[in-house]
């Protein structure tokens, strides 16, 4: 499928709803299609359920968004069933933890897999709101024919992401599913609101933050989120780097080696990391950062140093349930780059090793695992037979972009002498 398909699809997309028909596609699900069709997704297809009940029970008991479904279904439970509408709730990895709401929904709905325990993640399943707005990272409206697979286009929903109210990490998202009634901007608003909800009474219920104690967040995200004192800065990207580095190195790191960690260009000079210090000191406050040499005052709890202690203690499953994403992947500074690359591989390694399907799935589908060969060959080895056609076609599809990519390495230039 290439974007002369996509292109395709839009001009024969119409859509009977707010924007009449033949209403052009919008940009977000333009390009929602493109990444579907990249991920080699059937339009045909059907969602396919991961979690069985036994599994899935324990699963949804233990994580994070259970503390939250009182509220959840406080605020979208009578309008689901009153609106013959779903409320849906999935963890980061678009996995369906609850499918609840008005009966008869919810039987139709099992006609295309839209169950508790089924991944409707966007690489899985194609454009859908939940899948979406967890690729976005943002509320998503998916309207009727907007939605990449064909079964799916009766149906309209609006979701939106839920945060950890204190390390900023997308936990899952929460969904309205319905008809064509639910094709309104109110529908997107709405589920906005209880996202929200949802992450006030998670923070309602958190333990409070300890006063010498920071939170950095630097996975999955370009600028990293630090927590002291009771505040949430977000930090630039060159000061995301500098707590990264200094959150690795609590013992503290000299302004030479420093510099040599941040920046690619050798001709930076000690001026411009003095600079950049002294502006990050005005933003921490001086308590928080001290010099000769450089280092953080008091404990730092630092996803990423998490999710390597996890690695160290044979905790798998918590090392990559803990991973939302490599480390400040827009970063070029030459010690990032190093702590990103170890912590993936490591993590990857151990995905590998333990050849358990559905951990490999949510790195495979992940956006930063779409592409990562030797994870895909390793759960089209522990697939079940079931679920095995759709993830050796996304195999097959990799290998042969390897072959093209290697042969035009190997095609002589015009310049190159035969």
């Amino acid at each position: 499928m290439s974007d002369a398909w996509v292109t395709g699809r839009a001009e024969a997309a119409t859509e009977p709803g707010p924007g009449g028909p033949g209403r052009e596609v919008r940009p977000l699900v333009a390009a929602s299609w493109r990444r579907s069709a990249r991920a080699r997704v059937s339009p045909e297809g059907a969602a396919r359920v991961e979690l069985e009940e036994d599994d899935l029970a324990a699963y949804r008991d233990g994580h994070p968004l259970a503390a939250a479904m009182p509220v959840i279904r406080e605020l979208m439970g009578a309008y689901a069933t009153d609106g013959e509408h779903l409320l849906a709730v999935c963890d980061a990895a678009g996995r369906m933890l609850w499918v609840e709401g008005h009966p008869a929904t919810l039987r139709k709905a099992r006609g295309m897999n839209f169950v508790a325990g089924a991944r409707w993640s966007e690489a899985a399943a194609g454009t859908n709101a939940p899948g979406t707005a967890l690729a976005v990272g943002r509320p998503v409206q998916v309207v009727a024919s907007e939605h990449f697979r064909h079964p799916v286009r009766a149906w309209t929903c609006a979701a939106a992401p839920v945060h950890d109210p204190r390390t900023g990490r997308v936990l899952g998202a929460v969904d309205i599913t319905g008809g064509h009634g639910l094709a309104h901007p109110h529908s997107l608003g709405f589920v906005q609101a209880v996202a929200r909800a949802a992450e006030s009474q998670l923070a309602l219920l958190g333990p409070a933050p300890e006063p010498d104690r920071l939170g950095l967040s630097a996975l999955g995200r370009d600028e990293a989120v630090l927590s002291a004192g009771g505040r949430r800065l977000r930090l630039s990207r060159r000061h995301s780097e500098i707590l990264v580095l200094l959150a690795h190195r609590p013992e503290g790191v000299g302004g030479q080696e420093l510099l040599t960690l941040l920046y690619e260009d050798e001709s930076v000079t000690p001026v411009t990391l003095r600079a950049e210090l002294s502006r990050l000191r005005a933003l921490l406050g001086p308590d928080l950062l001290r010099s000769r040499p450089y280092r953080l005052t008091g404990v730092v709890e630092a996803d990423f140093a998490a999710v390597d202690r996890r690695l160290a203690s044979g905790a798998v499953s918590a090392a990559a349930g803990a991973y939302a994403g490599p480390l400040l992947p827009a970063s070029l500074a030459p010690g990032v780059v190093r702590l990103r690359e170890r912590l993936a591989d490591r993590l990857r390694a151990a995905l590998v090793d333990r050849g358990d399907p559905g951990l490999l799935a949510d790195w495979a589908y992940s956006t930063w695992g779409e592409d990562d060969v030797m994870v895909w060959r390793a759960l089209c080895a522990a697939v079940p037979a079931s679920g095995l056609p759709p993830v050796r076609a996304r195999l097959d599809s990799l290998e042969a972009e390897l072959s093209a990519s290697a042969t035009a390495l190997q095609r002589p230039g015009p310049h190159t002498r035969r």
